[in-house]
């Protein structure tokens, strides 16, 4: 596969906690120059970041991240005012509380109040694997693909672990055809980017495609 096929799926990601605005429009650059599928950024920089880049770069933000147990009002506000502001995407972290105690009713509500507030926005719902069993991914497939939302994604970044291969072909088999896979998380290399693809995830979550894009011009250039 084609670099620019790779950076094509990717929504380059800068969600580190102190973050700075400069630091965002080099991101979007980033974003724009090498024709990303997004940026994804925190939610205080989304209308800078839609200023800065108008129509030109969808913005993708998070949603009660990285620990998923805001209410799912608290989540649906936060969605909705981030795309006042712009967003194009947002990518909700699940109640894993809720998980746990095998409330999926209510993981199923938490996730709908959030589509209702990002009704014709493209919805993400992080799962974060690296805490499931193999039977609550199983449920959350199911859940997920009854939610309404557009993706499944394996992960914040922020916990233990980001996403495998046996996740990403699981949730592809298991969730509605409708329903896309995001890998997210400890994405480092070109050869896992595009095993993660050929798995059957059409977005990678990650900023390290883009930096081993730009060695890979720095080294042609010496």
């Amino acid at each position: 596969m084609e670099l620019h096929e790779i950076l094509s799926r990717c929504d380059h990601t800068l969600l580190r906690q102190d973050c700075t605005a400069a630091e965002i429009r080099r991101a979007c650059d980033e974003g724009l120059r090498f024709g990303c599928a997004s940026v994804c950024i925190p939610p205080a920089h989304v209308a800078g970041a839609k200023r800065y880049v108008g129509d030109r770069l969808p913005i993708c933000t998070v949603i009660g991240f990285p620990n998923g147990y805001a209410t799912g009002a608290v989540k649906a506000y936060e969605a909705a005012d981030a795309i006042a502001h712009g967003a194009d995407e947002v990518d909700m972290v699940v109640n894993l509380g809720m998980v746990k105690d095998a409330a999926w009713g209510d993981v199923l509500a938490d996730i709908q109040a959030v589509r209702r507030a990002s009704e014709g926005k493209i919805l993400k719902v992080i799962i974060e694997t690296c805490l499931l069993t193999e039977e609550e991914k199983l449920l959350l497939c199911g859940i997920v693909s009854a939610s309404g939302a557009d993706f499944i994604k394996t992960s914040t970044g922020f916990s233990t672990g980001g996403a495998t291969f046996e996740d990403v072909e699981l949730l592809r088999a298991h969730c509605d055809a409708k329903v896309k896979v995001k890998a997210s998380g400890g994405i480092a290399t070109l050869e896992d980017a595009e095993r993660f693809i050929a798995l059957g995830a059409d977005r990678l979550g990650t900023s390290r495609i883009v930096k081993l894009a730009l060695a890979a011009e720095a080294q042609a250039q010496d």
